[in-house]
């Protein structure tokens, strides 16, 4: 079995909805020369083996010498020029962004995901001090935005950690974020996935917190057409995807990058009223991707997917609020931070590729 058959079948292991949402997290296999990743925006759990970016990593290791502009936005252009030039092949995809973070980290196999589990601490306000009295071998990262800032800091940490330990860490856990799990065997990740679930699953039923989470299903079929009707009536697109659940408690602002991409910062609670929207909108930007209405919540959206996937998001916010309980409950992320998440480009890309 080749790596990049290795790397496929451990993507489509970790690409399940327990682990990421949407096009999030990411994969890479690495030899001496070249680092193969995954593109940007496509899912762990459909990805093929020909898709993985295969990118030279001593051009790739160029941009640890560049010396960035201090605006964002043009910072931004220079990375993906900078990985643009190498890829091997230029009609491949476009790589992670994360892909210089992936080139860092001197492991064979990475795996990135964002697992609710892992982020019910992550994203919890006692996150740090916890997730080092559970997994004291770890690497902890406090928020930055993503992109080439955050390969940067997590480059530096990662020097800085081996010259202490004399060795890389196999566990980095980001704020808000997510997990970077890396080892130079797919046992090795397979066992260290396993080892932390197993050991957050306790930490969570110490607590007394449970990781299910039920929904019961929309038992009156009229009252949910109606209001989806209702709900159409107020887009003024000509196509509009509504997906509907039983209501459920909603987060109140933007937890990780992807709820901002994925489902925005913000939903909507009360009877979607023509002016209410509207307020809505003139308040923030955009009309909403999830709204909240008689006991129901629905994702809404410009194509089904997107529909779907605003509702996944809502929910997966809903469960990492629960099991945030376990670590002080939940932190969200600085209002600066959600608006570099909601204005970047590379976020823009990602969604559209869905």
């Amino acid at each position: 079995m080749t790596s990049l058959t290795e790397i496929t079948s451990l993507s489509h292991e970790f690409g399940t909805w327990r682990y990421v949402k949407g096009g999030g997290g990411n994969t890479s296999v690495k030899d001496d020369k070249t680092c193969w990743v995954k593109p940007s925006g496509t899912t762990l759990a459909t990805i093929t083996e020909s898709a993985f970016v295969a990118m030279d990593r001593e051009k790739l290791a160029l941009l640890y010498d560049v010396a960035p502009p201090a605006v964002a936005a043009e910072r931004e252009v220079l990375v993906l020029e900078a990985m643009t030039n190498a890829k091997r092949d230029p009609n491949a995809g476009r790589p992670s962004v994360e892909a210089p973070l992936h080139e860092s980290i001197k492991a064979k196999y990475v795996v990135h995901t964002h697992a609710e589990l892992v982020n019910g601490l992550t994203c919890a306000k006692d996150a740090k001090e916890k997730c080092l009295s559970l997994f004291p071998e770890s690497m902890w990262v406090d928020y930055v935005d993503p992109g080439y800032t955050l390969c940067m800091a997590v480059r530096q940490m990662l020097i800085d950690f081996e010259a202490e330990k004399g060795h890389q860490p196999t566990l980095i856990f980001l704020k808000n974020h997510g997990i970077f799990v890396s080892g130079e065997t797919v046992e090795d990740i397979q066992n260290s996935y396993k080892y932390v679930i197993d050991k957050l699953k306790l930490t969570y039923e110490a607590a007394g917190v449970s990781i299910d989470f039920n929904r019961s299903p929309i038992e009156d079929d009229v009252r949910e057409a109606a209001a989806k009707q209702f709900i159409l009536e107020q887009y003024p697109e000509d196509n509009i995807f509504i997906e509907a659940s039983s209501g459920f408690k909603l987060a109140k602002d933007a937890i990780t990058p992807d709820h901002s991409v994925y489902s925005k910062s913000f939903f909507f609670s009360g009877v979607p009223k023509t002016e209410s929207l509207k307020s809505f909108e003139e308040t923030y930007g955009y009309l909403p991707f999830v709204i909240e209405y008689d006991g129901m919540v629905f994702g809404v959206g410009a194509t089904k997917t997107k529909a779907e996937l605003a509702l996944e998001l809502a929910v997966d916010g809903s469960r990492i609020l629960q099991l945030s309980k376990a670590f002080g409950g939940i932190n969200y992320m600085e209002e600066k931070s959600r608006h570099f998440i909601e204005n970047w480009e590379v976020e823009s890309y990602r969604s559209k590729q869905l």
